[in-house]
């Protein structure tokens, strides 16, 4: 009988930010899952709780911002307090932010947009290197998009530039970290059925379309994308760094 295979991420500690809901709750069940104890981040307190109670004793929780730095060091004091130190760090809170015509964006939604999904983590990765570093390395995962770097949609020049900066942020961090075994990888889903993708999709018609715009001719199930997220997190991608991973569902490469 073959061996039994240890969970991906034993005895290894995470960060997992926009956890109440979508993509980031999947990947913190599923982190849970193959062993590792996780920190929980968002907004929602009440949600964060009631991931955590689901969770069990590996869950802890820092509500909060992803905009304040305050933040971001608590997050990592809350990993390093709690469970001992940091391994990973799944960067995944995001915003949609003001959406229209580029030349219909006020400056105030713009400069939000960008706070939230590209300056927030730069703020993120400035507070969780030294504490990979003390772990002798890491690995650093940011939620992008395919949105801003093999299609552009009309009404989304905000959220789609954010989301592409993170790409030019991993290829630096991976650069600068990698003599010290921190990896640094962009995550690219394409549509997945979280309620930031029905704010998008919020018909039936709309989600048939963006469904037809695959090659799989279907949007993600969050819990996909979290395995993703997972394979980038753990040592089965020990030589992965610096990437843009689409894990898009042919949306890239579809035309029919």
């Amino acid at each position: 009988m073959p061996a039994l295979q240890p969970p991906l991420l034993q005895d290894k500690v995470a960060i997992v930010t926009g956890a109440s809901s979508g993509i980031g709750a999947a990947a913190a069940r599923l982190f849970a899952a193959e062993g590792a104890r996780v920190v929980l981040g968002a907004r929602s307190a009440g949600k964060l709780d009631a991931l955590a109670a689901e969770i069990g004793a590996a869950a802890a929780t820092c509500p909060g911002d992803a905009r304040d730095p305050d933040w971001a060091t608590a997050l990592v004091a809350t990993a390093e307090d709690r469970f001992g130190g940091l391994d990973i760090a799944f960067n995944n809170a995001g915003t949609l932010g003001e959406m229209g015509p580029a030349h219909e964006i006020t400056p105030e939604g713009w400069r939000d947009t960008l706070e939230v999904n590209l300056t927030a983590a730069f703020l993120a990765a400035r507070a969780q290197i030294p504490a990979l570093r003390r772990r002798g390395g890491g690995s650093l995962v940011f939620t992008s998009t395919f949105v801003g770097h093999t299609a552009g949609f009309p009404g989304m020049a905000a959220y789609a530039a954010s989301k592409a900066g993170l790409v030019g942020l991993v290829q630096v961090l991976a650069a600068e970290g990698g003599a010290d075994g921190i990896r640094a990888n962009a995550l690219l889903p394409g549509g997945t059925d979280t309620p930031m993708g029905r704010q998008v999709a919020d018909t039936e018609e709309m989600q048939q379309f963006v469904a037809g715009l695959h090659a799989l001719k279907r949007t993600a199930a969050p819990e996909e994308i979290a395995r993703a997220a997972l394979f980038l997190a753990s040592d089965a991608a020990s030589f992965v760094t610096g990437t843009a991973m689409l894990a898009d569902g042919g949306v890239s490469i579809c035309r029919t």
